[in-house]
């Protein structure tokens, strides 16, 4: 069935669902990782595909920016289309000392301080986890690939953190400084996720850090997110 944002037959979308931010990065990741690829939704133009990693049928579907987009997408993927798993896969700030450029995070939760739950559901909840059997599926995929993945836990802010004015006063609005990435889907996915009684996991590059500031070329932005991508695809199962 259609929805308001989604075009797609029931049968078009796999059960696993790679999510993107960038429609771009959608049609990048089915022309360059799957087989047989077919664009199943173009609304909006926040496209998706599906096709086949090494014979398993996949899905990978753009959410667009911010909790209330990939709030959307998440929503009726999970209750309209059976979605079962969705991995987010993106970009990410840190200011945790230990990350560096280019480390792939993998999320164990989010915190957050957005009225989205309590405009859905009447409730607040600052922090909720991902899917622990997810995970496991996707630090088993790292092990195998020989990728230091770093795990811990994630900010999900309405606001891109470098613009900013007060750098110090944005970071004093979260409870600890053991958070090793910001970004600004997490959060949304996971509630959505655990509202329907669904898997939501997180994987994220990062590309900005306050304590090294690089510049990275795009050779090196490429490379790192191929890494990122094919570590969620090699984790399907």
């Amino acid at each position: 069935m259609a929805t308001a944002h989604i075009e797609s037959k029931e049968e078009d979308i796999a059960p696993i669902v790679l999510m993107p931010g960038d429609p771009l990065r959608a049609k990048y990741i089915a022309e360059n990782f799957l087989e047989d690829a077919k664009l199943i939704n173009k609304v909006r133009n926040m496209f998706g595909y599906t096709g086949t990693y090494k014979g398993k049928k996949v899905t990978v579907f753009a959410s667009g920016m911010g909790i209330p987009s990939i709030g959307i997408y998440s929503y009726e993927l999970y209750k309209f289309y059976n979605v079962e798993k969705i991995i987010r896969i993106g970009t990410c700030g840190s200011f945790h000392k230990d990350i560096k450029l280019l480390d792939v995070i993998l999320s164990t939760g989010a915190y957050c301080k957005s009225y989205f739950d309590e405009l859905l559901d009447g409730v607040d909840i600052d922090f909720i986890q991902s899917s622990e059997s997810l995970n496991r599926d996707i630090m088993n995929a790292a092990k195998l690939r020989g990728v230091d993945l770093k795990v811990g836990k994630t900010i999900t802010s309405d606001v891109f953190d470098l613009y900013c004015d007060d750098e110090e006063k944005f970071r004093g609005h979260f409870p600890d400084m053991n958070f090793l990435s910001v970004e600004m889907e997490a959060f949304g996915l996971f509630y959505i996720a655990k509202k329907l009684g669904k898997k939501a996991s997180c994987l994220m590059t990062v590309v900005d850090s306050l304590y090294d500031q690089r510049s990275l070329s795009s050779e090196d932005r490429e490379t790192s997110l191929n890494n990122m991508i094919e570590m969620a695809l090699e984790s399907i199962n």
